[in-house]
């Protein structure tokens, strides 16, 4: 026994000593923290599937030279304390070395126990600008609001020439991050915001909010909201008699806003963040593969996509470590990222890491006409 002991001690050794791959684990981890339940679960969902999706590719492909990812999926419900006990099982439980999650209340939560303990925090999907200064530890691989925010408004008064908007949005990290953008950029640009209205992100009447914003005779009105709320508010906002014009970002960019808010939702303007089926000839398999298996498109589009990528990122810097011979840390996955910066991304193309923790995109403007999702114009 003692001799099995010893021998057992010095393969250990030798297999720290050798970095991850000549270790005894069989897969390389990491995390997805998403919400498989509550109100943001269908979105959620489909970006699990997207992840899944990504890491099976990979790994019917020989996985990082011959090591299989692994991906821990954990239910945030998008709500931060639920958030915060997930990556806390993720980091201290499952010991991975880095997790992906989303939902802007999510990210900013579980920042602190990503700095902490020195593991590296992937934000995709989550928008709020302050993201990017949540921490050493904390980078996003997704566009935030200053990107597509800042160019729907600028794109709304210099080319659609309006100069009288209102801004409604859901009070929290989010709505209300992207709404102060949203202003200070189109108000420096020219233009004037006639109405500026939050409202609560449970509410489901927003008539008062509504009628303060007719009021101020907008010419467009631009609503930073959730799926959820979103349709309800252009609903209400055209049984009201208010026909102008409604823009939003990305998470607008979903079959169910059209099928909520119905003939409501013509004329909607919505933004992209990631390439189309002319811009990136992956995408129309990826859609075909939707309506194959699901027998529909994905909720949130864009936002599949990215996810899709997320397990490509992790492989990458696996990669990375593999090749310098390092143990699979935190910092040594922060130390990766930073060495490696630039990802060629099947879904989503070329995307940088920026030394300040962002990452910028094109930005693709759509709108609904017949009830459909067409392109409008492309952003750089």
């Amino acid at each position: 026994m003692m001799i099995r002991s010893a021998l057992a001690t010095l393969f250990a050794i030798a297999a720290v000593g050798a970095g991850p791959f000549a270790s005894a684990q069989e897969t390389l981890k990491f995390g997805l923290a998403m919400p498989l339940t509550g109100s943001q679960s269908s979105y959620g969902r489909d970006q699990i599937k997207a992840a899944e999706w990504g890491v099976a590719d990979i790994n019917a492909k020989g996985g990082v030279n011959g090591k299989k990812l692994e991906m821990i999926v954990l239910d945030t419900q998008a709500d931060p304390t639920v958030g915060i006990s997930a990556v806390n099982r993720l980091v201290n439980v499952d010991k991975v070395p880095v997790f992906v999650t989303a939902w802007s209340a999510v990210v900013k939560a579980v920042a602190p126990i990503a700095n902490r303990e020195k593991v590296l925090e992937l934000s995709i999907g989550a928008n709020a600008p302050e993201i990017s200064k949540l921490g050493d530890y904390v980078y996003t691989a997704f566009p935030l609001a200053d990107v597509d925010v800042t160019a729907l408004a600028r794109y709304t008064f210099g080319k659609l020439g309006k100069k009288r908007v209102a801004v409604m949005y859901t009070n929290n990290d989010s709505g209300i991050e992207a709404a102060r953008l949203y202003r200070e950029v189109f108000e420096k640009a020219g233009g004037k915001i006639v109405a500026f209205e939050a409202y609560d992100p449970k509410a489901t009447d927003f008539t008062g909010a509504l009628l303060k914003v007719r009021s101020g005779n907008p010419e467009m009105i631009h609503v930073h909201g959730l799926v959820a709320d979103i349709p309800l508010v252009i609903a209400q906002m055209r049984q009201l008699g208010m026909q102008q014009r409604v823009t939003t970002y990305a998470v607008g960019y979903n079959p169910q806003v059209i099928e909520k808010a119905g003939k409501g939702a013509e004329g909607l303007i919505v933004t992209s963040l990631a390439p189309n089926e002319q811009q990136n000839k992956n995408v129309g398999p990826y859609l075909a593969r939707w309506k194959k298996e699901e027998n529909r498109v994905p909720n949130g589009l864009p936002y599949t996509q990215y996810l899709h990528d997320a397990p490509y990122i992790v492989a990458a810097l696996y990669g990375y470590l593999d090749k310098n011979k390092l143990p699979a840390t935190g910092e040594n996955m922060r130390k990766a990222l930073l060495a490696v910066k630039t990802f060629d991304l099947p879904m989503t193309g070329k995307l940088t890491v920026n030394d300040d923790h962002t990452v910028r995109k094109p930005v693709n403007l759509l709108t609904v006409k017949g009830g459909q999702f067409v392109p409008m114009a492309t952003v750089d």
